[in-house]
């Protein structure tokens, strides 16, 4: 049993991260007492790659930063911190430092490996971390009634139940109700990626390995494509109605949304200008109700093949979409991109 150590991700989800580890603990408590054995678990915490974004790569400092601190706190023996490049190929010199650097400067100014317990007594960690338990309690019953756990990846039932959860989370983060800062929030469009030597391909098989940016990544790569073949990224025309005040909160979210796709927005001069094919129109509810149909018709006639409207759904001649927060982001996206040709 001493020779056991049991490795898990630990995510920018500081709290899952720390209450997790302190339930696997009282998981194994119990399997240890149950076969008479002694010893507790040994955890060893490894950022999670799921959460480590191609673009924008420089927060994924900050994410492996709280996810560390979330695994000393949960109370693991040892870390490993990704680099920050981790997924844009083999990380360089300063990447490494970076990471390496990471848990000595949480050891020395966040002091954690001198609290034996840092979390403990917080309502909020030992009630998520009492429900953790019970959860992974019922699902090892579950795995055992389906015969163990070689049993349920040879059916193929494993398979399917995470399967049906990253369906879930995809559906969250392509509305993003799970946001991505770099990538499907604040997305930058000018960024220069730094440029790593390929890591070995991973070996086949086993469980499926998925990203939280997979789906982003597919269009931004779309657009990237676009401009090396054109010279140009798709764009987008923002037709902002009224005074600043009116238009600027939803200018900025049609803004920051398209170009989540990759689409360029341009937000100044004439729509026959701007080289776009769409528009997306940008104010508030009481402007929209006295000129939205207008200037849809009038985008329209200057050659708009497809106008949106930044708010909720509501009966405006002209308008052919409409883009809100909690819409489906990923297949406004997808859908923009193909009308216009970007394969």
């Amino acid at each position: 049993m001493g020779q056991l150590e049991f490795r898990y991700a630990a995510t920018a989800d500081q709290f899952l991260t720390i209450a997790k580890l302190r339930a696997a603990r009282r998981l194994w408590a119990r399997v240890a007492e149950v076969c008479a054995a002694p010893g507790g678990q040994v955890q060893h915490a490894v950022t999670s790659p799921v959460m480590m974004s191609r673009r924008d790569p420089w927060v994924n400092m900050l994410r492996t930063t709280v996810a560390t601190l979330a695994a000393g706190v949960g109370g693991a023996e040892s870390v490993t911190v990704l680099p920050f490049d981790h997924a844009l190929g083999l990380p360089d010199a300063f990447a490494r430092r970076i990471a390496r650097n990471t848990s000595t400067i949480l050891v020395e100014e966040s002091h954690l490996s001198r609290v034996i317990d840092p979390a403990g007594g917080s309502w909020y960690v030992e009630r998520l971390t009492d429900e953790l338990a019970h959860a992974g309690w019922e699902f090892f019953q579950h795995i055992e009634q389906q015969g163990g756990q070689a049993a349920v990846l040879s059916s193929g039932s494993l398979h399917g139940d995470l399967a049906a959860t990253w369906a879930t989370r995809s559906a969250k983060l392509a509305k993003r109700r799970e946001p991505i800062t770099g990538v499907s929030e604040f997305p930058n469009l000018t960024e220069r990626l730094p440029e790593r030597a390929p890591a070995p391909v991973e070996p086949s098989g086993g469980l499926p390995r998925v990203r939280r940016d997979e789906a982003y990544e597919e269009l931004r790569a779309r657009s990237d494509a676009h401009l090396a073949a054109t010279g140009s990224r798709p764009r987008i025309f923002l037709a902002a109605l009224g005074p600043a005040a009116a238009h600027t909160a939803r200018l900025s979210f049609a803004s920051n949304l398209f170009q989540a796709g990759g689409i360029e927005p341009v937000t100044t001069g004439a729509f026959t200008d701007s080289g776009a094919t769409e528009a997306c129109l940008c104010s508030s509810d009481a402007l929209y109700e006295e000129q939205a149909a207008t200037v849809a018709g009038e985008l329209k006639s200057a050659g708009a093949a497809h106008v949106f409207l930044a708010g909720r759904p509501g009966q405006y001649p002209g308008v052919d979409a409409y883009v809100f927060a909690g819409c489906d982001a990923v297949a406004v996206l997808s859908a923009t991109l193909d009308r216009m040709g970007v394969s």
